[in-house]
């Protein structure tokens, strides 16, 4: 197990460097170079002249590249041009928000999916399963903006039973040490804050986990549809091993490696920030930051927070694949 996460380790670093040399040429090759995309109309050939001096644009490219990744290597990603803090603080700042409607959006996905396409797997054939597919079906194909204004609309407006927006009600005096506002509640017993916290983090969550979850009923239901039929699975039923067991040890066990897959990619996604959720729901995480960069043309931001992701995405993948290891003893041997 350690060699595979040695290896995995050792795949990150080109990977990171292709995506360095991306980002770095993609922010060159703008029409009119980085400072004019970046002052728009106030383009004068002062300014111009001013942002290239600021920034090294006018430094010869290669010795630009190798800058900026040496001050990478040292923890400067550069400095929000929004807010004038540095990127890596307007990081940690932003991710704890993210991860906490993630992590929530996940549960709800893999803790509703995977039961239900399980379920809907064993009466193939049948209305239940008919209607898992549907229902999954619909749920991918609605766009999550979409979605997003209507549970915002239905429950936050009219009904008034979910807040609309925020991570907190600004009026309760809540501590924070971690970041993370559902944990700092229950850290330091204020358990009013907490569930604060968690009301403001319940609709965005559905919102965001609707497509996760579909993805999840319809990949758990295959799996399980096509192991089931499997000769060990007839053999252990002719046994008459226990239908639990059947269950435990035979078929979810099995089932779960294209799940495992699907539930990293979309942890993955997830953590990369919800940008049209946030947005709606005006949560303050990378998401609704990075649509504020992009619309604002933070280069520096931009280019932090997508080498920051690609780190977490691939330490998903890294967690995936150890995880295939325990579930499956063939893997370790291999």
């Amino acid at each position: 197990m350690l060699r595979t996460i040695g290896k995995r380790l050792l795949l990150l670093i080109p990977t990171l460097f292709g995506l360095s040399l991306l980002l770095f040429f993609w922010v060159r090759a703008l029409p009119g170079g980085p400072a004019v995309a970046l002052l728009g109309e106030r383009a004068t050939p002062e300014a111009v002249a001013r942002i290239n001096e600021l920034y090294g644009f006018n430094e010869p490219i290669v010795q630009q590249y190798f800058t900026w990744i040496g001050k990478l290597l040292s923890g400067d990603f550069g400095v929000s041009l929004q807010t004038g803090r540095p990127v890596t603080e307007e990081f940690l700042r932003r991710f704890p928000a993210t991860i906490e409607l993630s992590l929530l959006a996940l549960i709800l996905a893999v803790g509703i999916g995977i039961p239900l396409g399980y379920w809907a797997a064993r009466r193939h054939g049948k209305f239940t399963d008919h209607a898992s597919v549907v229902l999954s079906l619909v749920g991918i194909t609605i766009p999550v903006f979409f979605l997003a204004f209507i549970l915002k609309y239905i429950f936050a407006v009219q009904l008034g039973w979910l807040p609309s927006d925020g991570r907190q009600n600004p009026r309760i005096d809540a501590t924070h040490y971690t970041g993370f506002y559902v944990l700092d509640g229950i850290l330091t017993g204020e358990w009013d804050a907490a569930w604060d916290a968690f009301l403001h983090l319940l609709l965005p969550a559905i919102a965001l986990g609707t497509i996760p979850l579909a993805i999840i009923v319809r990949i758990t239901r295959a799996s399980v549809l096509e192991v089931q039929n499997a000769d060990y699975v007839r053999t252990g039923n002719a046994k008459g091993i226990s239908r639990a067991t059947l269950r435990d040890r035979f078929i979810l066990r099995n089932a779960m490696l294209p799940v495992i897959t699907t539930v990293g990619l979309q942890a993955g996604l997830l953590l990369s920030g919800a940008i049209l959720t946030e947005t709606v729901f005006a949560f303050p995480g990378i998401g609704s930051f990075l649509a504020g960069a992009i619309f604002n043309r933070d280069f520096p931001v931009l280019q932090g927070f997508i080498i920051f992701i690609a780190i977490v995405y691939a330490l998903i993948n890294l967690l995936v694949d150890v995880s295939y290891s325990v579930i499956d003893p063939r893997v370790r041997v291999s």
